[in-house]
């Protein structure tokens, strides 16, 4: 009796792995916990004996290997492109996803007037993010705005203008970047694109230097 109830458990668990991945926002992190959960009810299956359930979750366990393999290793095209200010376009993005930015930048209520350093990263001609800042002292500017679109936020598009080419910034004559966060997640994301936590007079702050 303790070994089938600590099947059904087991296999309640995989369950609730599969159910989670399909509240996922982007493809990278269904697929990622589908593998799980399709891995968990693989065993499952062969520990209660049930081969059909065990041969194909352990066949969709494989298809969602192949998948992720193909995402990481697929060679991505990058551009940047500068945003007028105002740019119509920025407004509109602005505006659309206006909920969603004050989830991560509570204190964003519309762009700033002295906000001249505006970007949309395209990923592969598709607009995956913008980045909106102002230079708040010389070489200096914070970044009021960096919003992925749901279905970019695998750290791709904050990578490509924050780590691995930040001549946008530079060319500008922008040496350091500051930020300020307001979520753990947010926290996370700093640290993970190459940004440095330091606590200024009682307030936390994130700053990269570009040079």
């Amino acid at each position: 009796m303790h070994d089938i109830s600590w099947l059904e458990w087991f296999g309640y668990l995989a369950s609730v792995v599969v159910a989670i991945s399909l509240l996922m926002g982007t493809i990278v992190k269904l697929r990622t916990y589908n593998l799980i959960g399709a891995s968990l009810f693989s065993l499952y299956g062969f520990l209660i004996g049930a081969l059909p359930v065990a041969f194909l979750n352990g066949f969709i366990a494989l298809i969602n290997i192949y998948y992720l393999v193909r995402i990481y290793h697929r060679k991505e095209y990058f551009r940047v492109i500068p945003l007028t200010q105002p740019s119509p376009y920025l407004v509109a993005f602005i505006d659309f996803y206006k909920a969603e930015i004050q989830q991560f930048f509570p204190n964003f209520v519309s762009l700033p007037a002295d906000a001249q350093i505006n970007y949309a990263v395209l990923r592969n001609m598709a607009v995956a993010a913008v980045v909106v800042g102002r230079e708040i002292e010389k070489g200096t500017a914070e970044i009021v705005i960096d919003f992925a679109v749901p279905e970019y936020r695998d750290l791709k598009p904050g990578l490509h203008i924050f780590k691995h080419d930040t001549s946008f910034f530079t060319n500008r004559g922008i040496s350091k970047l500051v930020c300020t966060s307001y979520s753990l997640e947010h926290a996370k994301y700093l640290k993970r694109i190459g940004f440095t936590e330091e606590v200024v007079n009682g307030m936390t702050i994130y700053y990269k230097n570009l040079k």
